[in-house]
């Protein structure tokens, strides 16, 4: 497993196949995600292909992948979870809502968290999960905290919420002792004001492709990606 730091904010690409996997690597991501656009925002990679991609990763970056697209029944959660989780990743994505449904999928999860390093993705189009949420969410053991996007026709993340609503949320999850990571059809031009906030991830997949989100990734925009998020203000001033 190749190691995190929480000195300084580095990047997360999401991708579909192995050879989106090669892109990203020859480019120096630092944290490779598996997740398919096509079905949904947090759509699930083939457990063949996540274990073929960590193999090819051999720990020369973090990898991740999502268990799938919202919402998720509770029955047969912890049976996903592990599907994904024993495919060899760093991180297993699981997609929650601040709603009536989330003790339930606490419940369900704690018992994985202490097999699995649990990264919860919060969807902003559905609300900002409070200093209460987050910290159920670390009480029950998870690893990280992430904001995302559901509707990708409604802009990128910094279009959802205000900066102070994102700073927020970063603050409350390091707080708890959780990874944070901010996502929601970023563009590159949306480093400079997100990188300050003090994030470990920003993810990206649309603003890397040719097209939309469902195109192939671009290797000149992941280069310029990696060169933008480590030539940051915040990179500059990590020890």
């Amino acid at each position: 497993m190749a190691a995190d730091s929480r000195e300084r904010l580095n990047l997360l690409a999401s991708v579909r196949d192995l050879d989106e996997v090669d892109i990203v690597l020859d480019a120096g991501v630092g944290l490779i995600d598996m997740k398919e656009p096509s079905h949904g925002a947090l759509g699930a990679v083939e457990a063949s292909v996540i274990r073929a991609a960590v193999q090819r990763v051999d720990g020369r970056a973090l990898t991740s992948a999502t268990i799938g697209d919202t919402p998720h029944p509770s029955h047969g959660l912890s049976d996903r979870v592990s599907s994904i989780g024993d495919c060899g990743v760093d991180f297993v994505k699981v997609g929650l809502h601040a709603d009536s449904r989330l003790a339930r999928y606490l419940e369900v999860l704690a018992p994985l968290a202490a097999r699995y390093r649990l990264v919860a993705v919060w969807l902003a189009d559905f609300g900002v999960p409070d200093r209460e949420t987050l910290a159920a969410l670390a009480a029950a053991g998870f690893a990280g905290a992430m904001l995302d996007t559901e509707d990708k026709t409604r802009g990128a993340l910094p279009e959802l919420l205000d900066g102070r609503e994102l700073a927020t949320f970063v603050s409350r999850s390091r707080s708890n002792g959780l990874l944070t990571g901010l996502a929601g059809s970023l563009r590159l031009a949306d480093i400079p004001a997100l990188a300050p906030y003090g994030a470990d991830y920003l993810g990206f997949r649309g603003g890397l492709c040719n097209g939309d989100r469902s195109g192939t990734l671009n290797p000149a925009r992941v280069r310029e990606a990696v060169a933008r998020i480590y030539a940051s203000p915040v990179n500059a001033a990590a020890p």
